[in-house]
C-alpha cells in the first residue's frame, strides 16, 4: 500500500535514513518551480525544509529556473546560510539584472554574473558539494530546437558543469541573450517547457513528489501578448522556433499542471502534493528589485512550509 508523502518523510527523519542507503522501497522527489524573482517563495519553502531537517529525506530535486537556483542551495549544504540572499543589498548591487546593458548590446539578466561573479565571490556556493551530494540534482531547461523539458542532471558532473546547467535552466529568451550551450545542444528557460519540474521527476520513477510552487492559487499563468511574441519572434527565428511555440504553449502545461497537483494534493493516500505562498501574499515580478517584497515572500514562503510540515 502506498505511503503518505509526508508519512514517509517523517519515517525516514525517524529512522535516519540516507541517500543512497535506503531500505524503504521509495523514491521521495521535491519539485520546485521558477519564475525568476517570485522564486523567493519557493527559497523561503526550500528553507524551512532544511530548518525542519528534512533535507536528507529526498532522493532528488529537480528545479526549474530560480528553482533550479534554490535546489542548488539545498543540496550545497548551505541553505540556511544563503536562500535568504536573494533579498540582500549586495546580491542587488552586483546588478545580475539591469536595463541599461540593453543599450550596450548586452543582457537584461546576466547569468555568467550571476553564477561566475555572485556564486564565486559575494555568496560563494559549494559546487562541488552539489556534485557530491548523493542526492540527485536535475536542472531542467528547454532545448532550444526541439523545445522540448530537458534534464540537464547527467552534465551535472563537476563545478564547470554544475554551473553551465544552472545557467542553461534560467535563460530567459531575450533577456538573458543566447541559448546557453550544454553538450552538444543549446538550452533556454526550462519555464518554457516545463515551468513546474513534477512530470519528469515522476517519468523518472518518483513514487512520491513534494512541489513547491511560486504562484499562489489564484494565479494562473498567462499567454504571451502580441507584443511579448512580436519581441520574442526574431529571437526564436534565430536560435529555435520549437523552443517559441513551446513558450506561446506554456499557460496550457500550467493549466494541466494545475489539475493534476490539485488532484494528487487531495488523493485518498496523497504521494504528490504542492505547497504554495499563500492567498492574500504579494504579486513578486519576474524582475523585481523590490528587496522589501523579496524578502517578504522569502519569510511567507517559510511559514507555509512550516505550517504544512506541522499540519
Amino acid at each position: 500500500m502506498s505511503v503518505p508523502l509526508l508519512t514517509a518523510l517523517a519515517d525516514r527523519q525517524r529512522t535516519g535514513s540516507r541517500p543512497g542507503r535506503r531500505d524503504d522501497g521509495l523514491r521521495i522527489a521535491l519539485a520546485i518551480e521558477g519564475g525568476g524573482s517570485r522564486a523567493a517563495y519557493s527559497a523561503g519553502m526550500t528553507l524551512a525544509l532544511d530548518e525542519a531537517g528534512l533535507t536528507d529525506a529526498f532522493d532528488d530535486v529537480y528545479g526549474t529556473s530560480g528553482g533550479a537556483l534554490n535546489g542548488a542551495w539545498l543540496l550545497s549544504g548551505e541553505a540556511q546560510q544563503w536562500l535568504r540572499s536573494w533579498a540582500w543589498p549586495e546580491v542587488a548591487a552586483a546588478k545580475v539584472t539591469d536595463p541599461r546593458r540593453m543599450f550596450r548590446g548586452g543582457p537584461i539578466v546576466d547569468l555568467r554574473r550571476l553564477v561566475h561573479h555572485v556564486y564565486e565571490s559575494i555568496t560563494p556556493m559549494d559546487f562541488d558539494a552539489i556534485v557530491a551530494n548523493p542526492i540527485g540534482f536535475h536542472p531542467i531547461a528547454t532545448d532550444a530546437v526541439t523545445g522540448e523539458s530537458a534534464d540537464l542532471a547527467p552534465y551535472v558532473t563537476d563545478r564547470l558543469g554544475a554551473q553551465t546547467a544552472l545557467r542553461a535552466s534560467s535563460c530567459i529568451p531575450l533577456l538573458a541573450g543566447r541559448p546557453v550551450r550544454v553538450g552538444d545542444r543549446t538550452y533556454v528557460d526550462g519555464g518554457l517547457s516545463e515551468g513546474v519540474p513534477f512530470r519528469t521527476a515522476l517519468a523518472q520513477g518518483a513514487t512520491h513528489v513534494l512541489v513547491l510552487r511560486t504562484r499562489r492559487a489564484d494565479q494562473r499563468a498567462v499567454p504571451p501578448s502580441r507584443l511579448e511574441r512580436l519581441l520574442l519572434a526574431p529571437y526564436f527565428l534565430r536560435h529555435g522556433r520549437a523552443a517559441g511555440a513551446a513558450h506561446i504553449g506554456r499557460h496550457r502545461t500550467y493549466a494541466d499542471d494545475d489539475l493534476r497537483l490539485a488532484a494528487g494534493t487531495s488523493a485518498d493516500v496523497p504521494t504528490l502534493m504542492e505547497v504554495r505562498p499563500p492567498l492574500g501574499s504579494p504579486d513578486v515580478s519576474r524582475l523585481s528589485a523590490d528587496l522589501s517584497v523579496i524578502d517578504a515572500a522569502i519569510e511567507q514562503g517559510r511559514a507555509v512550509m512550516h505550517a504544512f510540515l506541522d499540519g
